[in-house]
């Protein structure tokens, strides 16, 4: 299986499922099924973002999926929104 896995196609699946959730509709319910509705799809965003941000790599059949939470201004990688 090894062979046939393509990670960075795995992260873009999971980048189009974060996307997938922001335009899902909500369904017609109210009160406290809908407040559970939007909990979910808050979680099932978060969850898909994180990995569709992951950066990827399988070495000797070991996926590796490395995700920085810090806030961009943290990284140092100059990926911050002022430039630096």
């Amino acid at each position: 299986m090894a062979e046939a896995f393509d990670v960075q196609a795995m992260i873009q699946r999971f980048r189009e499922r974060a996307e997938a959730v922001k335009r899902r509709n909500l369904p017609p319910v109210g009160g406290e099924e809908r407040r559970r509705f939007l909990e979910q799809a808050q979680i099932d965003f978060q969850d898909f973002a994180i990995i569709g941000d992951a950066v990827g790599r399988l070495e000797n059949g070991i996926l590796t999926l490395t995700v920085d939470l810090r806030p961009p201004e943290a990284r140092g990688d100059g990926s911050d929104d002022t430039g630096g």
